[in-house]
Formats: structure tokens, sequence, C-alpha cells
């Protein structure tokens, strides 16, 4: 079955961290541009961050910029979310997608999503 499969979400103190991981199951993830999301129950989307598949350029929104890092192991077929530093507005569900690029709004696979709450 094609699908990426999420893990590592929780509920983690304030200054605490966690870290997500994201595997591609079917399909060859180093093709692939991997974006992380957030949302909250009724909110939008939100950009999280990005790497690109080329040249492992990565990219992050400005809310999570210095406390989130994003990586991937082609040979696990994983990209993970390191973050640190988590503040009880990082509180959302958490989503993976792949698509050709970063940035290119068109996402082919997508996580099932996994819970982030921080709270003391």
């Amino acid at each position: 079955q094609v699908q990426l499969v999420q893990s590592g979400g929780g509920l983690v103190q304030p200054g605490g961290s966690l870290r997500l991981s994201c595997v591609a199951s079917g399909f060859t993830l180093n093709y692939y541009a991997i974006s992380w999301f957030r949302q909250a129950p009724g909110k939008e989307r939100e950009d999280v961050s990005c790497i690109s598949s080329r040249d492992g350029s990565t990219y992050y929104a400005g809310p999570v910029k210095g406390r989130f890092t994003i990586s991937r192991d082609n040979a696990k077929n994983t990209v993970y979310l390191q973050m640190n530093s988590l503040k009880p507005e990082d509180t959302f569900v958490y989503y993976c997608a792949a698509s050709s690029s970063c940035g290119s709004g068109l996402y082919d696979y997508w996580g099932q999503g996994t819970q982030v709450t921080v709270s003391s």
C-alpha cells in the first residue's frame, strides 16, 4: 500500500522536545520533497517546514524557525521533524505530505496526522 505513515506525537511539557517521523511505504521517498503542516480543529492548515528532494534544501515557517529541524534519511525512507523548545502554541495535529517540490501546492501523498500537545 502506498502511503506515508507518521509517528512520534504526544504530550510534552513546555520547553520539551519531540521528534516526528514520516515513513514512506510503497514508494521511494527520496524522489519527493516532504512538507510538514499543522492544523487545529476548525482552523486553516499552517506550513511548518519542507525539505527538497534534489539538494536537501530546507525551509521553515517563522514561528518554528530556530526551534524545529527537518531532516531526511533516504536509506530509511524517512523524514523527521525534530521539535525543540516547544510552546503551548505548538499544539496542533501535524501532517507530512509528499510533493514534487517545496511550495508546489500539489501533494501526492499525505500522512495520517499525529497529535502534538504542549501543556504543563
